[in-house]
């Protein structure tokens, strides 16, 4: 059960409140005794302290979740949130939770309730045992890859900098789902105005908040659970929505699982795995049960054949089934494969080497799946890898991955396979050493308020934002004390 969105703002909740009735049952000494003859006064003392708990009560943003019973928007430590808090938006549910009440319409061909299920996470996962620790199978979901607009939407509605006073805020969240918004018209044939209807509403209700036109937007950020490439069109006939071309978004810091090398404003952020550890010793223990696997593949390919001219896919499904031998497959066009099966967890804990070819973008979320389970990813595109996640990877790719060039294999210049075999099992230790410290970074919990210690992906996103905002304000500000000593 999704908790319930849009409750950021004071002035735009209703709180309900129910009577309760006290009874004090107490032995009095004389001279209490003697105090509570007086009435007037006992009915003084005691409506000034109920007008105090009052107001306490009304001042405490409490929310409730109903699915959890759980206190939402606990006070944030504000030693811990040196970069300052955010404000969550309070949009209409027109721009979020309007879209997973009607889950059902969001696609032409099925249902997807199910896969935006579970605050984003999806259906728990099935058919995990003997692959996975026992005791680790609850923490794991099979979860869309797609989904990141509302596990980053839930999670910042209880995040610990969380605040409800916009004028404290050091950034502003916006939790417009506009991957999921955009999405529903993808695959249709729909004009370009109805792909951009969502987002010109949402631009229209925001520019009229008083903390945009504050900084017309340059401490505000949005999260796209969609490569930035679908919201970058830039005429009506081609794909997707022209959101990130309009001059609303030219300020705004958007995270995206797939971000355009050449703006400044995108970050990537990871693609959502399975796996959500419920808390640090969750981490502790797959770190360990991946470390000590023991792997009989040398790599492996999970993917399918795609009706494309001179589909890669292809190619290196052909090549894994020629060397069987060393080259485990998972071909998608028998096995179900989206947002994760056994079949794909097996396989890539089996297998040393896995092999990434671009997605419909150029990234994928297979390297995450990949990588979580302790196998070393092989690149084929260095827009894969090469400034993207940034914030989750080590700064150097060849550390924690293998790149061949595609061109190399179309022409047979390049055996996979000899590539492969040329790293000793000291190399394979050493760079697979550099995944497992990348594990815990690209890896979103399942606990609402993050685990603790560990920071995840989201924490790590925020942290960053914050940062960036944190760091833009401050060169502002010297620009502006350097103009004024100048005049």
């Amino acid at each position: 059960m999704i908790p319930p969105f849009g409750h950021s703002s004071p002035d735009l909740q209703t709180l309900k409140k129910s009577k309760s009735t006290l009874v004090c049952k107490k032995t009095f000494s004389p001279g209490q005794a003697y105090f509570f003859v007086h009435h007037r006064a006992w009915l003084f003392v005691t409506s000034l302290f109920l007008v105090f708990l009052l107001i306490f009560v009304t001042d405490t943003p409490h929310i409730y979740n109903k699915s959890t019973r759980l206190q939402l928007f606990p006070a944030p430590h504000a030693e811990k949130c040196e970069s300052g808090k955010v404000y969550v938006y309070n949009l209409p549910e027109m721009f979020n939770r309007e879209f997973l009440n009607k889950c059902h319409e969001l696609d032409p061909w099925h249902s997807r309730c199910n896969a935006l299920s579970n605050n984003g996470f999806g259906p728990r996962a099935t058919g995990l045992a003997g692959i996975v620790p026992e005791n680790l199978a609850p923490a794991w979901y099979w979860t869309d890859m797609f989904s990141g607009e509302i596990i980053y939407h839930n999670r910042m509605l209880n995040y610990k900098c969380r605040t409800m006073e916009p004028e404290s805020a050091a950034a502003f969240y916006v939790p417009f789902y506009a991957g999921i918004a955009v999405g529903k018209y993808l695959f249709t044939n729909s004009s370009a105005m109805e792909r951009d209807w969502h987002c010109e509403m949402l631009t229209r209700w925001v520019q009229n908040q008083q903390y945009w036109k504050r900084s017309n937007g340059s401490d505000h950020f949005i999260m796209f659970g969609q490569a930035t490439w679908d919201f970058r069109r830039t005429n009506d006939a081609d794909w997707g929505s022209s959101f990130i071309n309009k001059p609303f978004m030219q300020n705004i810091t958007r995270l995206t699982i797939e971000r355009s090398q050449w703006d400044p404003l995108d970050v990537s952020v990871p693609y959502p795995t399975g796996f959500h550890p419920r808390s640090d010793a969750d981490i502790r223990q797959w770190l360990n049960f991946v470390r000590t696997r023991k792997r009989k593949s040398l790599f492996t390919f999970v993917g399918g054949k795609r009706s494309i001219k001179n589909d890669f896919r292809s190619l290196l499904l052909s090549y894994c089934y020629n060397e069987s031998d060393s080259c485990r497959v998972v071909d998608c066009a028998r096995t179900r494969c989206q947002d994760g099966t056994s079949a794909i967890i097996e396989a890539f804990l089996d297998s040393d080497f896995c092999l990434q070819p671009r997605g419909d973008a150029y990234t994928r979320r297979s390297q995450f799946d990949c990588m979580l389970a302790g196998s070393i990813p092989v690149f084929f595109w260095k827009r894969s890898v090469y400034d993207q996640y940034q914030w989750f990877f080590p700064s150097d790719p060849a550390s924690f991955s293998v790149f061949i060039d595609r061109k190399d294999v179309r022409n047979g210049a390049i055996s996979i396979r000899r590539v492969l075999e040329s790293f000793s099992r000291e190399d394979v230790r050493r760079i697979r050493e550099k995944v497992f410290e990348s594990i815990p970074k690209f890896l979103y919990a399942n606990p609402s308020q993050g685990l603790e210690i560990s920071t995840d992906a989201f924490d790590i996103a925020i942290n960053g934002v914050l940062r960036r905002i944190k760091e833009q304000r401050g060169g502002r500000k010297s620009n502006t004390t350097k103009e004024a000593n100048e005049r």
